[in-house]
């Protein structure tokens, strides 16, 4: 795509928004930014690390009505936004990071995987990358995870990858058209930022855009959604817990399989749960899909040590196990973490519930759960979802109360789990500080 002279507005100013104005100025484009609440300390910034950058802030409409060519949006920024629904009619082309490294990386030939779905994607793709690595590929890893894509393209100075392993939420892929992965998953569909689309399936449709171009498909057989983006003409690989597929789970013989072969024991895989024995199947789909070989892929696997905040466990006191799921930060990441656990469970659950329907909760906690310890703004909302269940609800002022409370609950051999179903700003910085004040919590009982 030739930038030259094109007049863009950046719009919302995090990581991804500075990485664009970084990477469009670069290519030569005329680039302003907008934030609606852009504080004089941070324009100060943006002013000192690009000169002559002119910064717009209060309606968007009136910073679009400058004259632009080009919206960029932040993945925090809806495009049905009337103003910028009306921007299009007249013309205006809006895109995103990923659009605009989907032209480059085309251009160059890099491999791309791409992963989405509601749950799992942050675990899939650090397991995909570290696989890709190990196998002697070149490989980038960047997206929803952390490092903005086009941060990273600027940090390799325009070098040809092996690989791009990109993480991808519905935001980013609401705004991205040209992107054809080599291959591609959508892990899974469960409730979430329901605050921003119509309903599930329109959350869906932003998912499945994922699956452009013409990879390798790898799907959740046991998904009703999932099997729904099936498309014809393409090279499907199909994983599943439930039945024997490409790549399956048999949880009675506890044997990760491909078809009728044997691949590896779970008790080999590091990582704790059921949930993410999908993890590995898809993550095992995904790097054969670009040719990687099986052998040294399951070598691999049994030396990936997770993530952190990710069903992580924390430590033992008196026979109870502590378990971090700080990152579950949706319903369904709640369900997987609870399902995947076979011990009793004391959980820490609440805090900012995105418009979620907490009832799916209820299945996983019948005959598992001593107790639910609620926190947060939206507890009221959980325990109304939960109510008749059968499980005793207690609500808790604070993290390090409900932490005391588990451990008083608990019996020896049981697990108490901080999965919050919820986002965390109500009370923390963010999910990392939650597990952090979990930990603490731990440490001093």
């Amino acid at each position: 795509m030739n930038w030259q002279n094109q007049k863009i507005l950046v719009a919302g100013l995090g990581g991804t928004g500075v990485s664009m104005i970084a990477y469009l100025r670069r290519a030569g484009a005329q680039v302003a930014a907008y934030d609606a609440d852009l504080k004089p300390e941070r324009e100060a910034q943006l002013t000192q690390l690009f000169k002559g950058l002119n910064c717009h802030t209060g309606r968007l409409k009136d910073a679009l009505a400058q004259g632009f060519d080009v919206l960029a949006l932040s993945p925090g920024i809806s495009e049905r936004a009337p103003e910028i629904a009306e921007f299009k009619q007249n013309g205006g082309k809006v895109l995103g990071d990923i659009e605009i490294l989907a032209h480059i990386v085309k251009a160059r030939g890099d491999k791309v995987i791409a992963i989405t779905g509601s749950n799992g994607k942050t675990t899939v793709t650090s397991l995909v990358g570290y696989l890709c690595v190990k196998c002697g590929l070149d490989t980038v890893v960047a997206g929803n995870i952390g490092t903005p894509v086009l941060e990273a393209e600027l940090q390799r100075e325009g070098k040809k990858a092996d690989v791009w392993v990109l993480e991808l939420s519905s935001f980013q892929l609401e705004n991205t058209e040209s992107l054809t992965p080599d291959a591609a998953v959508v892990l899974n569909i469960s409730e979430d930022h329901l605050d921003r689309y119509d309903d599930l399936l329109d959350y869906a449709h932003a998912k499945d855009k994922i699956f452009r171009g013409n990879g390798v498909q790898v799907l959740n057989a046991d998904d009703a959604l999932c099997r729904a983006m099936k498309r014809n003409g393409r090279q499907v690989k199909w994983f599943s817990l439930e039945n024997e597929t490409d790549y399956w789970a048999d949880v009675q013989a506890g044997r990760l399989k491909a078809g009728a072969s044997g691949l590896l024991d779970t008790a080999a895989v590091p990582l704790q749960g059921l949930h993410n024995a999908a993890n590995v199947l898809s993550a095992l789909a995904l790097c054969e899909s670009i040719g990687l070989p099986r052998t040294e892929l399951l070598q691999h696997i049994q030396t990936f040590k997770g993530l952190p905040h990710r069903v992580e466990k924390v430590g033992e006191k008196n026979g109870i196990t502590f378990i971090d799921d700080s990152k579950g930060t949706n319903v369904g990441a709640t369900v997987a973490a609870i399902s995947g656990l076979q011990s009793p469970i004391v959980l820490i659950a609440g805090g900012q519930g995105k418009g979620q329907d907490f009832t799916p909760l209820r299945a996983a906690l019948q005959n598992k759960a001593r107790a639910v310890l609620l926190i947060g703004a939206d507890a009221p909302q959980i325990r109304r979802d939960l109510g008749g269940c059968g499980v005793e609800m207690i609500d808790c002022e604070t993290l390090p109360e409900a932490v005391q409370t588990a451990y008083r609950l608990a019996q020896s051999g049981d697990i108490v789990l901080l999965s919050p179903a919820c986002a965390s700003f109500d009370m923390f910085k963010g999910y990392a500080h939650r597990a952090q004040v979990f930990v603490e919590a731990f440490e001093a009982l």
